[in-house]
Formats: C-alpha cells, sequence, structure tokens
C-alpha cells in the first residue's frame, strides 16, 4: 500500500482541495495522512475526514520586517524539527502540499527524506509559501493558464482545482428549508472566506432593506460576525460557517456574492453559479485575489467590485445587473473549459509517487 503525506492550512481555501481528493485516493488504496497545526482550520476539516492527523508547530512567513519574524523563525525551525521525525517515521511515497505557512516545514522534511513532492498553486500568482517549495517540488499543478508565467515549465502541469464532489450532490429544497426561504424571490449567498468579511458584512447589512425587496439572502459572515441586530428578520438568515449544508446552499443559490479566493471561484465556475466578486484588497493581502477576480471579469464568469469601491458602486444595482444578465453568466460558463481539477491531479499523484 502506497501512503501519502498531505498538508496546507491556514485558511479553508488552503484544505478543501485536499478534502477533494480524499475520497479517490482511498479508492486507490494510499494510507493517506495529514500533517497541519494544532489550532488551524485544517485540524477541524480534516479530522472530520477520518485522516489521522499530525501536529507540528508553524511560524508565519512575511514579506516584510517585523519582531515576530525572530519567533516565528524558532517556530519554523521547531516544526522542520517535528515534520523531520513524523516523516521518518511514516516513510511515505508521496508528500502533497497545497500551500499556507505550514507546508514549508513538511516540505523541507520530505525534501531531505528524498520523498517526491507535489504542490498545488491555487491562485494566479504562486503564494509565498509555494514560491518556496517550488525548487524542492517535482511537479507543480496550477489553475489559471497565466500562472504559467511565474512557475518552472518544465515542473508546471495546468491541472485545475481539484474540487469536493459532494458540492454537486446539494439540493435547493434542502438549502432553502436550512434558511427558511420560500420560492417567491430568488436567493443570494454571500461567501465572505473563511474567517469573515467585516466590509462585505457592513455592506450588505447596509443594503439589506433595499436587497430583500426583491431577493432573499443567506449571509456566511465568519466567526463570531452574527449580528443580533439583524437575526428574525424574514428572507435574511446569517450563519458563522456552514460545513456539510454547504452543497444544499450552494444549490439553492440562483447568485453568489464572495471572495475572491481561488477555490471557492473553481467551485463557483463548476456549479455554474452568476456571480459578484468582491477580491480581498492590497492592504489586507498580496493581491493575489484581484488577480484571480481579474482573470474571470476577462472570461466573462463573474462581475467584479473591488472592496475600495464598496461605498461608491451600489450592491444592490450590481445584484440587480448580474440577475438580469444570469443567462448570459451561464452560459460563458457552460463554454469554459476548465473543469473539476481531480483527475488531473490524481494522474500527477501516482505518477510521482515512488
Amino acid at each position: 500500500m502506497k501512503r501519502i503525506v498531505m498538508t496546507g492550512g491556514g485558511t479553508a481555501g488552503h484544505v478543501t482541495p485536499n478534502i477533494a481528493l480524499i475520497p479517490r485516493l482511498k479508492k486507490l488504496g494510499y494510507d493517506i495522512h495529514y500533517i497541519g497545526t494544532e489550532k488551524g482550520i485544517e485540524r477541524k476539516l480534516i479530522e472530520k475526514e477520518g485522516i489521522p492527523y499530525h501536529i507540528v508547530n508553524a511560524g508565519k512567513l512575511r514579506r516584510y520586517l517585523d519582531i515576530k519574524n525572530l519567533t516565528d523563525t524558532f517556530r519554523i525551525t521547531q516544526g522542520f524539527m517535528q515534520s523531520l521525525a513524523i516523516i521518518n517515521r511514516l516513510k511515505p511515497s508521496i508528500v502533497f502540499s497545497k500551500g499556507g505557512f505550514v507546508s514549508s516545514p513538511v516540505v523541507w522534511a520530505a525534501w531531505m527524506n528524498r520523498i517526491p513532492i507535489v504542490i498545488h498553486e491555487s491562485d494566479y500568482t504562486p503564494g509565498l509559501a509555494n514560491k518556496i517549495a517550488i525548487p524542492f517540488a517535482k511537479k507543480i499543478c496550477y489553475t489559471f493558464p497565466e500562472t504559467e508565467n511565474y512557475i518552472s515549465k518544465e515542473k508546471g502541469i495546468l491541472t485545475g482545482i481539484p474540487v469536493r464532489e459532494s458540492l454537486f450532490s446539494g439540493e435547493k429544497r434542502k438549502g432553502t428549508e436550512i434558511c427558511n426561504f420560500d420560492d417567491e424571490k430568488p436567493s443570494i449567498l454571500i461567501i465572505g472566506g473563511s474567517l469573515g468579511s467585516e466590509v462585505i458584512n457592513k455592506s450588505i447589512r447596509a443594503n439589506i432593506k433595499a436587497i430583500l425587496k426583491e431577493f432573499q439572502v443567506c449571509h456566511i459572515c465568519g466567526r463570531g460576525n452574527v449580528d443580533k441586530n439583524y437575526q428574525g428578520i424574514k428572507g435574511y438568515e446569517q450563519f458563522e460557517y456552514v460545513s456539510e449544508e454547504l452543497s444544499h446552499l450552494f444549490a439553492m443559490a440562483d447568485l453568489i456574492i464572495s471572495r475572491a479566493g481561488a477555490t471557492v471561484l473553481y467551485e463557483i465556475l463548476a456549479l455554474r453559479k452568476p456571480n459578484i466578486l468582491i477580491p480581498l484588497s492590497k492592504k489586507a493581502s498580496r493581491g493575489d485575489q484581484i488577480l484571480n477576480a481579474k482573470s474571470f471579469e476577462k472570461q466573462g464568469l463573474s462581475y467584479v467590485i473591488m472592496e475600495e469601491e464598496l461605498g461608491k458602486k451600489s450592491i444592490l444595482e450590481a445584484i440587480e445587473k448580474v440577475y438580469s444578465n444570469r443567462k448570459n453568466y451561464i452560459h460563458a460558463m457552460n463554454s469554459n473549459k476548465a473543469g473539476n481539477g481531480i483527475d488531473e491531479v490524481i494522474k500527477v499523484i501516482i505518477q510521482c509517487s515512488k
């Protein structure tokens, strides 16, 4: 039996593609293990899958000077030693890394043990952890065609993102029941990312009365971000976070408003949902979501509002515009060649396994 060690974390986008691969890897007979942090979102998500989970310390990788770099250097070193011990003990056939700061020590430990490494980059440009991992990787799976300009062409393979097959089994009726909605108005699903978005939350709530005249709104607003002042309003349902229910909420949605992390973009594309993207600003990120969103906008797959424009542009006008043109967006999605990346990524894993 071949053994695979998977890693990746920090946000749901670094974990859910790994989860999408797990059922197929099990069918192929792989013994699957996961390395992540103690308190990261990856632990809760992976342990639900019944996969052995190994904890290591991890320090954040930063592109700027910060006193925390000193303490995090120690944590990264500690994480590397822990990863080395785990890799030595498990002796996997391959390591698959989805990025995030927890992945770097695992990649280094695998390379030290001559274990083949496959990394997956979801975004338009590689994140810092994957940039560091690229020299050690045997193959680099990537998602956006434009990404080939930022990686080694010899190592790179355009695979797309693995999308969880469970998302395709959602039922509109169940989504409607979860939200206590009816069939009289179309439904909007708002996804602010696994950590939520204060900017999106404020914008939606400031316009909620006007929006509810024509639509029903299911708002996934992030942990600790449910506003009690808006509870009990007919047609507006708030959730901190959803897991098993997500497929039904996707099925229910006639339109989606979302951040522009690559994973959720390709889930939206796979499900053919008209959407409005509000990418994370450069002030709070490296700008990857802006590039992701612009790529989708250029292909006619999405309507984009920059975070800085939320106060100037009417969110209601954007909703009405996208909904009235929903057939054009769905047509563009149906014409897009990007599919579920599971098959292609699995091929790479099989080819690279020892």
